[in-house]
């Protein structure tokens, strides 16, 4: 176990300095999740939701802790068994580095120093437990041990003073040329238990496949757009905080989140609008996709249609809720663009952009299965009661939400009873939620409720079952509750 945290320190000092996911167990964690089945990955954000990837972590420390177990119980003896399996597990990490998209050869440096320190300190180790002199074996012992810390501790220090936070706090305020429409007092029902209009930052739900969070200044990076494009060009951060930016409230919603889910948030987005970038590029006919690529080699396929639409607002946002991105949204710029669900639209660290087809590149999710285009199904959710009740006039209250296209109905019914319309809050935009709430009369007992919504094509969601794959989950939200 000590050879094995003296392999993982080794391994985390070098890659502070080619790439912290070059670090063995983020490499090989990282490796995990691209390979995934899609059903896998459905179970564990469903059973253990943004805590996934820290069982994930978790769970790789068992097998890995069971693993130098092992060797050591078979190397009673001599080193070479347990140093077997080190080098076994050495060359997983290896390959895990080389399959990543974000990292180069020289990344491989890490992996390879984890292998021979740990293939290195296992045989010291074991000399040092076959000695008769027990002074000097806790000696060697001890020196490991603090080889190890110190090689962690070195290489975390060398890691975070490369952290993006400081870089975050530095930007001057940013102040939109064309602000967002002020939200009214009524657009939301936050005293009968609906979300507020606008999410905190803090409390902004977050889906993505970074096992660690990039770390990327501001002054360090740079968007380029290239492809089928009549001029390959390239923005830094300066460029676009520069530009006019603009405000919008969108209302962003995960494909993972299922019927009554909590994968859906508001805010107020800052930033530039990304048809004006890819206007500035010129896009060649027979485009089809933008491949959005994030620092971490994460992809997302956009259709280029929609992206140039005159009045869909796809930005570039640099800004949430009057303050640079959090690091954890996607600092320093990401996607947004109303009415797709993330998986095809919402890349954050963007890096880069590339014009292209369908058929030419495959992004992220498609390749595990999941459908080409992701428009948001019109869907609701009931936020109250969320407990027992007095018996009665029994307020229930809730969202809504058909981005880009708008809510114009809700309604609810009691113990699948007649259909009654709810009230809805003040629409502030097409692109963002509503709120709603509605009276039924309970009387004593369990009751169950239920939502639908219609948006403002007509169209009343499906009370038809679908799973989360391969375009979102759809059906009515039902709760149960008991009144008193």
């Amino acid at each position: 176990m000590l050879a094995l945290a003296a392999a993982l320190g080794a391994g985390h000092l070098v890659a502070a300095f080619v790439g912290s996911n070059a670090s063995p167990y983020l490499a090989v964690g990282n490796a995990a999740i691209d390979l995934t089945p899609a059903w896998l990955k459905d179970f564990a954000a469903s059973t253990f939701g943004t805590a996934d990837k820290a069982v994930l972590l978790g769970g790789m420390a068992v097998v890995m802790i069971a693993l130098a177990v092992v060797a050591g119980l078979i190397s009673t003896r001599r080193p070479l068994p347990g140093q077997v399996l080190i080098g076994v597990f050495g060359a997983l990490g290896i390959a895990a580095v080389l399959t990543r998209p974000d990292l180069g050869q020289i990344a491989l440096a890490a992996p390879a120093a984890s292998l021979l320190v740990g293939v290195w300190i296992f045989g010291f180790l074991h000399r040092s437990a076959m000695t008769t002199d027990t002074s000097t074996g806790r000696r060697r012992f001890l020196f490991a041990a603090i080889g190890a810390g110190i090689a962690g501790a070195v290489g975390q220090w060398f890691g975070s003073s490369k952290d993006a936070e400081s870089s975050r706090q530095a930007v001057t305020p940013l102040v939109p040329a064309r602000t967002a429409p002020p939200v009214p007092a009524d657009a939301d029902f936050a005293k009968l238990g609906t979300p507020s209009f606008i999410t905190p930052n803090g409390d902004f739900y977050r889906i993505d496949t970074a096992l660690v969070v990039p770390q990327v200044r501001a002054e360090d990076w740079s968007l380029r757009i290239h492809g089928m494009v009549d001029r390959e060009v390239r923005y830094s951060y300066a460029d676009i905080r520069d530009r006019p930016l603009v405000e919008r409230i969108v209302t962003l919603c995960c494909v993972s989140n299922p019927v009554g889910g909590p994968y859906i948030s508001t805010a107020r987005f800052i930033g530039v609008d990304l048809a004006d970038l890819l206007n500035e590029a010129g896009v060649r006919p027979g485009a089809q996709q933008v491949l959005s690529t994030s620092v971490d080699g994460f992809t997302a396929g956009t259709p280029v249609s929609t992206l140039l639409e005159p009045d869909r607002g796809a930005m570039l946002a640099i800004g949430m809720n009057g303050e640079p991105l959090p690091v954890v949204h996607g600092f320093p710029a990401r996607l947004v663009v109303p009415g797709l669900y993330g998986y095809v639209s919402a890349t954050k660290w963007v890096t880069d952009l590339e014009v292209t087809t369908w058929d030419a590149k495959q992004a992220y999710w498609l390749q595990r299965g999941w459908s080409e285009q992701g428009p948001i199904k019109t869907e609701s959710r009931i936020d109250a009661p969320s407990g027992g009740v007095r018996a009665g006039k029994v307020r229930v209250a809730g969202i809504a939400w058909a981005q880009h296209t708008g809510i114009d109905k809700v309604e609810v019914r009691l113990d699948n009873g007649a259909w009654q319309p709810a009230v809805l809050s003040a629409q502030v935009t097409t692109d963002a939620w509503r709120m709603w709430w509605a009276e039924v009369d309970a009387a004593r007992g369990s009751h169950t409720v239920t939502v639908r919504a219609t948006d403002r094509t007509g169209y009343t969601q499906t009370d038809q079952i679908a799973d989360v794959v391969p375009d979102g989950a759809t059906g009515w939200h039902t709760i149960s509750f008991s009144a008193a």
